[in-house]
């Protein structure tokens, strides 16, 4: 087995650095509660669509809807692990692959709001559905191309994008969150017309079907060339390329998800996306509002739940009363309800903050993508227990002995990827944390910079000085003590005060570790794991608080696709008593937790000092190795790649 090329830690985090947008333009509302400023005047008023905008989504999500009521057949995918192919061709002819592609170029021009309300309509009839949707528009072609692209580029691939189906192909066998140990090359022709492609790529959710995908593969630095991880856009049928299997999930049945491998695969010059070495860029880039696809599948997971979750527990009668009025169990409908309107708020706001373009929402994205995909799985595994044997056993096995078949299991399957999938939650409390603490390292990096020459350290203590000097102060009281403030929420005026005061209590404990701990402070993955969550439950309650005051407000139009009234402003509440909770226990477990013991025993198991804890039971996996043989060369596989017509 060929072995790929080691690379070191600080060459690895260099190719990451290099890859972040490294410039704040625009304001952003995530950015600042890390720094203990609590800005809600860039989320209040809550942002609306314009009213053509609006007209025009909410047409399009009236035919999508009956669309799915009437084709779309979820039970079916599940058994039969496949979409059918006139699902998809039904999609097509709705402009459904075309949502937020422009008009211009044959798209229905959706923003980002109307985008994510038809991933929530399209992922509640089939979760694998809207992947393909999402993986398609979200990461795909289209995405990178609208951004990135030139006029040429976007003149030839966006109205193909409106009918084909297209993936994004980053993840290798052996690479998967470390980008700097990609293999897959790019090696450019004598003539400069054409890059030659050779590799594998490992996960790629639509590759069995795509047309079109979007591929990063590493250009060697030669003369005219600049090299660095680059992006290609490439003909899923071109020669050299065969998908050699068609990957099987716990959830997702009806994903069409692959390996795909490139063997001398002549790729035009023209297709390369932007300038070679910033391919990197252009993924992280494409998923600040790509990411934002999950919170969409995981609110319509949400909101389903509790229709269940409420069906049943006043249908169940136990011991004399309905199961939903026992206590054991009220406590988890009321959980699950108002995290469902709180995974729609989020939702909502960040992708009118995106559609406005007036804020950088590039953490505000990220901490949806982390935290709808921890709470719905919540959610879900709590629905499996208030329905407890059914909830454990299928929908079809269900229905099959006479009762409704709902589908609670296959939910916990389906959501599980949620917290693996466009950045792990490991991975998103590292990649926020290093948005979170930009501040302090764009003054005081060099401080801590082992190659930084002592000029530099002390032209940056000097910076440093400066900033600590003028921020300090402001973390010490703010509107959060002042009992009046945000008197205009009413009920809920006490949580956004909360918000306030944690907001700088949270900078504050930021600071504290980084003189604690120094550089030391990035190997900390539990703390800046839990600050990281402290920012995203704060980022909560501000959506939800902002959302409640438009439902109740009795003049204008409600966010949502409802007027719920005073009613948003009591979910909204417990939603947030429920939230404070969890964030004083976050803020506990900063600095009383086993961190440090946790990774000693750790060591100690991959030593094989507690080999004897695995004695008396058997493995029943299937024997190969642990990664499979990635190296370059030609396929011997059957191509399983199928196009749909």
């Amino acid at each position: 087995m060929t072995q790929p090329s080691r690379v070191d830690e600080r060459t690895a985090r260099k190719v990451a650095e290099e890859a972040r947008e490294a410039e704040w333009r625009l304001p952003s509302f995530g950015k600042q509660l890390f720094l203990g400023d609590f800005r809600l005047d860039l989320i209040h008023p809550h942002p609306r669509p314009e009213a053509e905008a609006r007209r025009k989504g909410d047409e399009f999500l009236a035919r999508l809807r009956e669309f799915c009521e009437t084709k779309v057949d979820g039970a079916l995918i599940e058994r039969e692990a496949r979409i059918p192919d006139e699902v998809i061709k039904g999609l097509r002819a709705l402009g459904a692959l075309g949502m937020k592609i422009p008009e211009s170029h044959g798209g229905l021009g959706l923003g980002q709001l109307h985008y994510g309300r038809a991933l929530m309509v399209i992922g509640s009839a089939s979760p694998a559905l809207g992947a393909l949707v999402s993986a398609h528009q979200s990461i795909g072609v289209p995405q990178p191309i609208k951004l990135f692209g030139t006029a040429e580029q976007k003149e030839t691939w966006l109205p193909r994008c409106v009918n084909e189906i297209s993936a994004f192909l980053l993840t290798e066998p052996d690479v998967g969150s470390d980008p700097a140990r990609l293999r897959t090359t790019a090696v450019p022709s004598e003539d400069g017309g054409e890059y030659v492609l050779n590799g594998v790529k490992l996960w790629t959710t639509n590759g069995v079907v795509a047309d079109l995908v979007v591929v990063m593969a590493r250009v060697p630095e030669s003369e005219g060339h600049r090299g660095g991880i680059s992006a290609f856009v490439v003909e899923a049928g071109s020669p050299g390329i065969t998908v050699e299997h068609r990957n099987a999930f716990m959830g997702l049945r009806g994903i069409e998800n692959g390996v795909t491998r490139f063997h001398d695969v002549r790729v035009p010059a023209a297709n390369l996306i932007g300038k070679e070495g910033a391919g990197l860029k252009i993924a992280l880039t494409t998923l600040n509002t790509g990411r934002l696809s999950l919170p969409a599948m995981c609110a319509a997971a949400g909101k389903w739940s509790t229709k269940i979750a409420r069906e049943w527990s006043k249908e169940r009668v136990q011991w004399g009363r309905p199961v939903g009025e026992h206590e054991a169990v009220s406590k988890k409908i009321a959980f699950i309800a108002a995290t469902a309107y709180a995974l729609e708020a989020m939702l909502d706001l960040s992708s009118q903050l995106a559609d406005d373009e007036r804020n950088d929402i590039r953490i505000e994205a990220a901490l949806a993508k982390l935290w709808a995909s921890e709470m719905a799985s919540r959610i879900a595994d709590e629905l499996v227990q208030v329905r407890g044997g059914r909830g454990y056993e299928t929908a079809e096995s269900l229905a099959a002995r006479g009762e409704r078949g709902v589908p609670a299991e296959q939910a916990v399957r389906d959501l599980r990827i949620n917290r693996i999938f466009e950045g792990s939650t490991e991975i998103m409390h590292l990649l926020i944390a290093r948005e979170a603490v930009d501040a302090h390292l764009s003054v005081a990096g060099d401080i801590i910079d082992p190659d930084a020459s002592r000029g530099d350290k002390a032209r940056a203590a000097a910076r440093a000085g400066g900033f600590y000097a003028r921020w300090l102060p402001t973390l010490v009281t703010g509107a959060g003590r002042r009992p009046g403030a945000y008197g205009e929420f009413g009920p809920l005026a006490g949580h956004l005060r909360y918000v306030e005061r944690a907001s700088r209590k949270l900078a504050r404990s930021t600071f504290y570790a980084a003189g604690r701990w120094q550089g030391g402070l990035e190997y900390k993955q539990g703390f800046l794991g839990r600050m990281v969550d402290i920012g995203a439950e704060l980022y909560a309650m501000s959506a939800v608080c902002v959302r409640a005051a438009a439902d109740s407000d009795t003049i204008g139009e409600p966010v949502g696709d409802t007027a719920p009234g005073a009613s948003a402003l009591r979910l909204a509440d417990a939603f947030c008593r429920q939230a404070r909770v969890r964030i004083e226990e976050l803020f506990d477990g900063l600095w009383r937790n086993t961190d440090a013991l946790d990774g000693k025993v750790a060591r100690q198991v991959l030593a094989g000092e507690f080999t004897w804890v695995e004695a008396g039971v058997l493995d029943p996996s299937i024997p190969g190795p642990w990664i499979a043989d990635a190296a370059p060369g030609p396929s011997g596989k059957e191509n399983v790649h199928r196009p749909i017509a």
